[in-house]
């Protein structure tokens, strides 16, 4: 081909690089480490054998079966099956951003706190109602940036995102090396001991595993560069077999220099909101540099988070309303400003964030409990969107002989509907149990159970309003064209 954009110019470190940056960060290292301690390590493995290889590779194939579509999910499934079943992929796409959107304010708070003040009091002190009501207020404040349009937080973030990354790299390097280098105790005993890296596969240990699948999410990003991959048949599984590797290794590096840092057997309740910035700070101090790492990775996450906030406001939207059959969605979600916004598809993006923000604070007692319980329903929720992926490679691999593709993960369709089945029962499977909430009941008995019911209601609750929009779309939209 002459055109530039389409010249096949992408090799498999490219491949490898972008899927990292796409899938990958610090904050996937910490929330696992303190759902599972070190033996998270081999969590890591057996989740990059069993699961992420084989979805990356899946991706690939969908991607190079449907070139045209820009990869999209719900654009698959639309070409392997109807245009319901393809609305509802979208619709999931959109939906599973909501619990994201409710938490990115909290994420910039305690960024915020730890860049002014340089502790992580306010996860341990604040009021949670407080906490949701300022929450409440930046989201509709985001809400507003991102119908004037999102240019510059988009150029923002994509300089945070590589920031990021660099930041991820250097906790790796630092973390790992600080005992050798500044002869510093290591936190962990008996980390030479393998017994330290064995899971104990009680039901407490499969709670966790939607974590895991959370983090490994996501490379269905990355299917629209399949085509522009150079011999894509060998290089494209290269690439994601090198992107899993370089995922593997800073998994479980990154597990290790946390470590290193904390103890595994008494890990800190506020790990997840606080445990990045104090093993900055730890690093910081142990090569006297003081709080300039807790700074860097603060304004980073504040600058990361906020860019995401008021993306992820109005780019799932976009694709809902762009891909989805009109006859499912009613006319009055499609209206537009005169800036090209949806702006009664934002309202009730805001009417739904708004509740999830407000209504957890009403029963969870503590604002780092609320922190790790919205933490946690975005791992039960996200995984959502990738059983469309999994389900879209089952209707491929039924259709082979219709789709044909310049990249093959399995040549056989009885096993590649195998690999599909399995991925999407562990993801479904991770997703069920994740609902368990993983405070001690015994503490507070009230607040387990409200929590296990918001887990519950919430992903229910997502799901029932995207069957309810096609039956009102049905009635209005007629009203609409009677007038």
């Amino acid at each position: 081909m002459s055109d530039a954009s389409n010249a096949k110019t992408f090799r498999w470190w490219n491949i490898a690089l972008l899927g990292f940056t796409t899938v990958w960060g610090l904050n996937n290292v910490i929330n696992n480490f303190a759902n599972q301690g070190l033996a998270v390590v081999t969590s890591w493995i057996l989740i990059m054998v069993l699961y992420f290889v084989p979805y990356t590779l899946m991706v690939g194939q969908l991607g190079s079966a449907f070139q045209e579509a820009g990869g999209g999910v719900s654009s698959w499934v639309k070409a392997l099956s109807n245009n319901k079943l393809a609305y509802f992929a979208a619709w999931t796409y959109w939906v599973v951003h909501v619990p994201y959107l409710a938490q990115k304010p909290q994420i910039i708070m305690v960024s915020l706190s730890w860049l002014f003040k340089g502790n992580g009091s306010f996860i341990k002190t604040a009021s949670p109602l407080v906490v949701q009501g300022a929450s409440l207020i930046i989201f509709l404040l985001f809400v507003w940036l991102a119908s004037k349009g999102t240019a510059t937080l988009n150029n923002l973030g994509s300089i945070a995102g590589i920031a990021m990354f660099a930041m991820s790299m250097l906790f790796i390097i630092l973390g790992v090396s600080a005992p050798f280098i500044t002869h510093v105790q290591i936190a962990t005993p008996n980390m030479t001991d393998i017994h330290t890296y064995i899971p104990k596969f009680d039901f407490q240990y499969f709670t966790t595993i939607s974590m895991l699948v959370f983090a490994v999410g996501g490379s269905e990003k990355i299917s629209p560069y399949v085509n522009k991959t150079k011999n894509a048949s060998k290089e494209f599984p290269l690439g994601m077999i090198i992107l899993a590797v370089m995922v593997a290794v800073s998994a479980i590096l990154g597990s290790f220099a946390i470590g290193m840092i904390v103890n595994s057997n008494h890990i800190p309740a506020d790990l997840m909101a606080n445990g990045a910035y104090q093993a900055f700070q730890f690093l910081g101090n142990s090569f006297h540099v003081g709080n300039l790492f807790v700074w860097a990775f603060a304004i980073t996450n504040t600058i990361a988070s906020a860019a995401a906030l008021a993306i992820s406001i109005d780019a799932p939207l976009r694709m809902l309303l762009g891909d989805a059959d009109k006859k499912y969605i009613p006319k009055g979600l499609l209206k537009k400003n005169k800036r090209g916004v949806a702006i009664n598809g934002y309202k009730l993006t805001a009417i739904l964030v708004s509740i999830l923000i407000i209504v957890p604070a009403l029963g969870i007692n503590g604002m780092n409990d609320l922190y790790n319980w919205l933490l946690n329903l975005n791992s039960i929720v996200m995984p959502m969107r990738y059983l469309w992926v999994f389900l879209a490679y089952m209707m491929l691999c039924r259709q082979l002989d219709k789709f044909k593709s310049d990249y093959m993960f399995v040549k056989n369709k009885y096993v590649g509907f195998g690999f599909g089945l399995w991925a999407f029962f562990l993801t479904a499977f991770a997703c069920i149990l994740g609902m368990v909430p993983k405070m001690n009941m015994a503490t507070d008995p009230s607040s387990w159970w409200f929590q296990l019911a918001l887990n519950i209601i919430t992903p229910i609750a997502l799901i029932a309003l995207g069957l309810i929009l096609p039956a009102i779309a049905k009635r209005t939209n007629n009203e609409l064209d009677e007038i």
